[in-house]
């Protein structure tokens, strides 16, 4: 017969390997020393290797048991996900979503999505987490988010994907920068030379390296934005131009500042807005009703012809 491992087991050793430290991991399963040992213990020999390497002063995990590891946290997750869709069966729609997002999507999104929803749906509530992609990705694989409202594309490997729109990019830029000039706007090399990268971490940095194509683009003498509203600054100080997502500009980003912002040629550049959650997750008709919600509500917003020039937008 098969000797599985309890969640108890898989629990206690996510612990250790979150802490390295034995004392702190059992406090953070409220249980004594010796106990989340021995659970360990019952662990390693049931599967018959070893997970963790201690000795007086260090604790590591072992390259098999950091493979061990990924599966105890989705073992994890589901099992609470299994726990939540029981508790939710009865009444969807209802307690709290906790959802992440990424700061280039936030304050354009969320203002126009929450009232809606909190409208619709008063016994739902919404705890927020602002935080870059990876991060939020391993909080939903931890189970401490239920979704998160990321930029594609990015590796999203085993969770449960649904695109809402896609979000061109437009060339910001001093009124009078060489840049706007014409009637088509492309990233030809030499303006790719001259492009402000938001610093690594953020999606989006990413995504203006792959607009243009490009690998090995370096801001000036190393400055790197935190943040869109610092790139900006960057541009108008007369630093370089950029790319940013057209839900920022037709947000309102560049209000109160000198730039213009101007769409670039066919094919676009552009990134995919999507919602994403755990495959297991208990909140499927949650996620549904996001969806649609978020895809209603853009759609009008972004919705655009380009079949002409357009006018800059300032």
């Amino acid at each position: 017969m098969v000797n599985l491992p309890s969640l108890r087991q898989l629990r206690y050793f996510v612990a250790i390997a979150k802490e390295l430290n034995f004392t702190r991991a059992a406090e953070a399963c409220f249980v004594g020393q010796s106990t989340l040992s021995a659970g360990l213990k019952e662990l390693e020999e049931g599967l018959g290797i070893r997970l963790v390497e201690r000795d007086r002063q260090n604790v590591a995990i072992t390259p098999i048991g950091r493979e061990i590891l990924l599966r105890a946290k989705t073992i994890l997750a589901a099992s609470e996900d299994l726990v939540e869709y029981s508790a939710a069966a009865g009444k969807p729609m209802a307690g709290t979503i906790r959802l992440g997002v990424i700061p280039t999507i936030a304050p354009f999104l969320l203002p126009n999505v929450l009232p809606d929803i909190r409208l619709r749906f008063p016994e739902l509530k919404i705890a927020l987490r602002e935080d870059l992609t990876a991060n939020l990705l391993v909080r939903l694989a931890e189970h401490q988010l239920d979704f998160a409202l990321i930029a594609l594309p990015y590796d999203t490997s085993g969770l449960l994907v649904k695109e809402l729109f896609d979000d061109e990019f437009y060339l910001v830029a001093r009124e009078n920068d060489p840049a706007l000039k014409g009637k088509e706007i492309q990233l030809p090399a030499k303006m790719a030379e001259r492009l402000l990268l938001l610093e690594e971490g953020h999606c989006l940095r990413e995504h203006t390296l792959q607009a243009c194509k490009r690998s090995d683009i370096r801001n000036a003498d190393g400055m790197e934005a935190t943040s869109l509203l610092t790139l900006l600054q960057m541009v108008e100080s007369g630093m370089g131009i950029a790319l940013l997502p057209e839900m920022a500009v037709k947000g309102g980003l560049l209000n109160g500042s000198s730039l213009v912002a101007r769409p670039l040629a066919l094919p676009a550049p552009k990134r995919v807005i999507a919602l994403v959650a755990r495959a297991s997750t208990a909140h499927a008709a949650e996620f549904q009703v996001f969806s649609e919600r978020i895809q209603d509500l853009f759609s009008g917003i972004l919705k655009k012809t380009r079949t002409g020039v357009k006018n800059p937008v300032k």
